[in-house]
């Protein structure tokens, strides 16, 4: 009988969080409605924050986030070069110039003794990516920015329920101006496709909130311009205040956020007993290197990444991605260094070489399954499978 196929991430979805769904199936409200807003203070309430918006997808919350802050075009923007391309794609969205600074070795977060050296007098703001789940140095980074009065922004798209050396969780903004998240399915909670915003400003979550759904404000404390004709006002007027999009978020999706919050500590506490059984598993692999977490924090991991010596193995990537596949073990590469696409090549000038410390952990790293739904048998077959990656063959070979 052949197994079930294990894959890197996967959503776990129960009965609370389908009569969630239903219930607003059955109301008057799919979209725009009062589900919406449950979720954004549950939200807040869960980071710890003032505001939370919730948006169509992290990518649209990456660049709601750099927008809010009103750069004047031109200038640069410091992310991580290992990250997901939408954390530079913001940067550019807004007519910003995106610049990287490397990784620490051990974390794969944003270095801020890197990140120091490529701030210039053109730096507004930073995008520090919290890797994996794995909180970057914040403390470090929000002195860094601080003195030089730039704004951050941190990308939490993976770090959901982590949190910092002082007990603070990621999304209360106290190292930060904003905390953008992802809802994707393979992420610690889903909300099928969503993002959100948090903050502790009331002004920029205001404008965010406007940003968000075309530029339109429909409070009348706000408006600019009233018409002269009194016929032509009314609670149907609306004013467009900015240039937005349509980045909402439907009260179906909200819904599902709602229950997969309720389950949230949850899934954290069983991610990390995979990741305990991983870690005791292959602690002892001179080719294999494990996760780190830096003291004192606590990581909610959304992805387990291994670094392997391929070389030292005699095996390329793609064939040890082939060898667990063929056991219906799925794996995954996160991330081809943002610098090395070629969009950023061939319009911004990067190359190979540029970020040595990001493109030695490319060389080496791999995703392998990681999510709730994982019971220990499948745990076990990941660790037989990745185990037996470097076991000696007939003939003495790899």
């Amino acid at each position: 009988m052949k197994p079930k196929t294990l894959h890197y991430g996967s959503q776990y979805i129960d009965d609370d969080d389908i009569n969630e769904v239903l219930a607003v199936l059955k109301s008057d409200f799919l979209s725009q409605g009062p589900t919406i807003r449950e979720f954004e203070e549950q939200m807040a309430a869960q980071t710890g924050a003032e505001y939370c918006i919730a948006v169509s997808s992290g990518t649209a919350a990456l660049h709601l986030a750099v927008k809010a802050l009103d750069i004047e075009a031109g200038k640069e923007g410091i992310t991580s070069p290992i990250t997901f391309v939408a954390s530079a794609n913001s940067l550019i969205y807004n007519n910003l110039k995106p610049v990287f600074a490397d990784i620490d070795d051990k974390t794969y977060c944003l270095d801020p003794r890197q990140l120091e050296k490529k701030i210039n007098k053109n730096t507004r703001v930073i995008i520090p990516v919290h890797f994996a789940g794995q909180p970057a140095e914040m403390k470090e980074i929000y002195e860094i920015a601080k003195k030089q009065g730039i704004f951050i922004i941190e990308d939490a798209a993976h770090a959901i329920g982590s949190r910092f050396e002082d007990g603070s969780l990621v999304g209360a903004c106290k190292y930060s101006h904003m905390t953008v998240f992802s809802f994707h399915p393979v992420k610690t909670i889903t909300t099928g496709e969503g993002g959100a915003i948090t903050t502790n400003d009331k002004k920029r979550y205001e404008k965010l909130s406007m940003l968000r759904n075309h530029g339109l404000t429909r409070d009348n404390s706000k408006f600019r311009f009233q018409p002269k004709n009194s016929s032509l006002t009314g609670p149907w007027y609306y004013e467009m205040q900015e240039l937005g999009f349509n980045y909402r978020i439907t009260d179906i999706q909200a819904a599902l956020g709602k229950g997969q919050l309720r389950k949230l500590a949850g899934f954290i506490k069983r991610r990390r007993e995979i990741i305990a059984k991983y870690n005791e598993a292959f602690k002892d692999l001179e080719w294999l290197t494990i996760p780190y977490e830096r003291p004192g924090v606590f990581s909610a991991l959304h992805l387990y990444v291994i670094k392997i010596d391929f070389e030292r193995i005699k095996k390329t990537r793609a064939q040890v991605m082939a060898e667990l596949k063929e056991k219906a073990i799925n794996t995954q590469v996160h991330y081809i260094p943002v610098h090395l696409q070629p969009y950023y090549r061939e319009n911004f000038g990067f190359k190979e070489g540029d970020f040595p410390k990001g493109e030695d952990y490319y060389r080496q790293c791999l995703s392998i399954p990681l999510y709730p739904k994982m019971t220990d048998d499948d745990v076990h077959r990941v660790i037989d499978a990745v185990i037996s990656l470097c076991l000696r063959r007939p003939g003495g070979l790899f």
